[in-house]
């Protein structure tokens, strides 16, 4: 069983959620950790987690990053952690569960492995995942939304993400 190194430095979480159904607003979160172990040459064998900060939420301005801490969205003083737990993974989507404002569903997301090299600034062998998905953020109680005078709604409800992750392997 490998141990995966995670290099927060060389990884990203970034969303998009459509905005007055004309647009689409991007962000981030700054602050994630995964804790995953297995054979990068058997992706069913991948178990772990992947632990975000919900106040690290970034999408560039302030006041809204300010509102989607509040209650009306993350609720992060109640609510600290967005958590994912690997329970299946294969070569082409992992599996697991995912738990937002303490409401934990099952949710299947695209894998995808996008090899390994070796690191030339520190030698260690490194590998790298991206994944790629997108969750309707109402069924975990993120449910604030204001009705347009064009009849749609101010935000959209599905919540598309992707994740680039590096890893040091140890053996």
């Amino acid at each position: 069983m490998t141990t995966f190194n995670f290099d927060p430095a060389h990884s990203a979480v970034e969303f998009s959620i459509k905005h007055l159904v004309i647009s689409n607003i991007k962000g981030r979160f700054n602050d994630f950790d995964a804790k995953i172990e297995g054979d990068v040459n058997d992706l069913s064998t991948l178990k772990g987690e992947f632990a975000i900060k919900a106040d690290s939420i970034d999408t560039r301005v302030e006041d809204r990053d300010g509102h989607l801490r509040s209650g009306d969205f993350l609720d992060v003083e109640n609510y600290p952690e967005i958590k994912f737990e690997i329970t299946h993974a294969d070569n082409k989507s992992i599996t697991g569960n995912l738990t937002i404002k303490d409401v934990t569903k099952e949710e299947t997301f695209e894998l995808n492995y996008e090899g390994k090299s070796k690191n030339p600034m520190n030698g260690a062998e490194t590998v790298g995942f991206i994944v790629n998905g997108a969750i309707e953020r109402d069924k975990y109680g993120v449910t604030f939304n204001q009705t347009l005078e064009t009849g749609g709604v101010m935000i959209g409800k599905d919540i598309k993400f992707q994740v680039s992750l590096e890893f040091a392997l140890e053996d």
